[in-house]
């Protein structure tokens, strides 16, 4: 399945990018990308697995930009 998230609080293309490459690391993770101009993110998923990816995404993008909040979009 397909997730849409916002990232409030998203700062730069450079934090975006690196939000994206750390998210696909994710154990479970099909795919996921970031878009910087609007500030939002997609994971494919099994339905499963996405609370613990949605867990584990929001730590890696608040190690990364720690005003960044992941909300389901």
């Amino acid at each position: 399945m397909k997730y849409s998230y916002r990232l409030e609080g998203l700062g730069c293309a450079c934090c975006a990018e690196k939000m994206e490459r750390a998210v696909r690391k994710i154990e479970g993770v099909e795919s996921a990308s970031v878009a910087f101009m609007t500030a939002r993110m997609s994971i494919e998923a099994g339905e499963g697995d996405i609370a613990r990816i949605e867990e584990q995404a929001a730590a890696a993008i608040k190690k990364i930009e720690a005003g960044c909040r992941m909300r389901r979009a």
